[in-house]
């Protein structure tokens, strides 16, 4: 059973043999494992907590399991309340990019309680081949905002590195070819190369079309900035990426595209400089 404020998607899912729902309740009401994913904690407070939400008809002993980049606090609060109803709550979410999730083949961090994660892992292992324990409530999503962190300086470090051996006449493919096999590699370069026509199946390739979209990208970097500010955790880097991500979201063109469209938008900054 499904539920999307996205009626096409429900409509498209119903004509592979799902059955669709008229609000998280109704699915609830239907079901005794949930799986959440949604933008951000304010939507994941609603799928749960609003008059149509999970919890109004939730039975005891559900498994819910969200896949959301939220908050922690968030989850946390959720996690209880879902408690109090007889439940089990684990925060799931998720890593990969749009190829894993294609193939069935993206890293799950999960926060919770040991005593149901075999099940939980058990449902997951339909779309991720590495479903890691991260510990307790909350702990998947702190892995996950630190991933995504690391994720968007790397970007920021692949864009203005790839450019500036572009513009000193280096072949992309061959670049990207050579720093993906020296000290300097990582995902960014050599699994989703943000320079069009690199590889193959990947967001830039495709206008940086589809993907994870630069607007999630700011929001996960706002969580992660927001979790060092609590935690007195120094993060330079990590700053430098919001604000970068900041005043690339500004530009309405550059936000509704993949992350990975900050090669583009390193490329706008050298015209600003002439």
């Amino acid at each position: 059973m499904v539920y999307d404020i996205n009626e096409d998607v429900v409509k498209e899912l119903e004509g592979n043999g799902a059955m669709g729902a008229a609000s998280p309740a109704e699915v609830a009401a239907q079901s005794s494992v949930i799986i959440t994913m949604v933008p951000s904690s304010p939507h994941i407070t609603d799928v749960f907590c609003s008059k149509s939400g999970v919890l109004q008809e939730m039975k005891a002993g559900t498994l819910c399991i969200d896949s959301s980049t939220v908050d922690p606090a968030v989850s946390l609060d959720i996690s209880k309340k879902v408690a109090e109803k007889g439940g089990e709550f684990y925060d799931a979410p998720v890593s990969g990019g749009v190829v894993a999730a294609e193939n069935g083949a993206l890293t799950f961090m999960v926060g919770g309680a040991e005593e149901r994660f075999e099940e939980a892992k058990g449902y997951l292992s339909h779309m991720g081949a590495n479903i890691v324990h991260c510990g307790a409530s909350g702990n998947g999503l702190v892995v996950k905002l630190c991933n995504n962190m690391m994720l968007a300086i790397s970007m920021i470090g692949a864009a203005e590195t790839l450019n500036m051996g572009i513009r000193m006449g280096m072949d992309a493919k061959l670049l990207s070819s050579i720093l993906s096999t020296s000290t300097g590699r990582c995902w960014s370069i050599d699994t989703y190369n943000p320079v069009p026509g690199v590889l193959e199946g990947v967001p830039a390739s495709r206008d940086w079309q589809g993907g994870f979209g630069s607007r999630l990208m700011l929001k996960d970097l706002g969580l992660a900035t927001d979790m060092a500010a609590h935690t007195d955790s120094s993060v330079p880097l990590g700053d430098m990426a919001n604000a970068m991500y900041t005043t690339l979201c500004q530009n309405e063109d550059l936000a509704s595209k993949d992350f990975g469209v900050m090669y583009k938008y390193i490329q706008e900054l050298e015209k600003v400089k002439k």
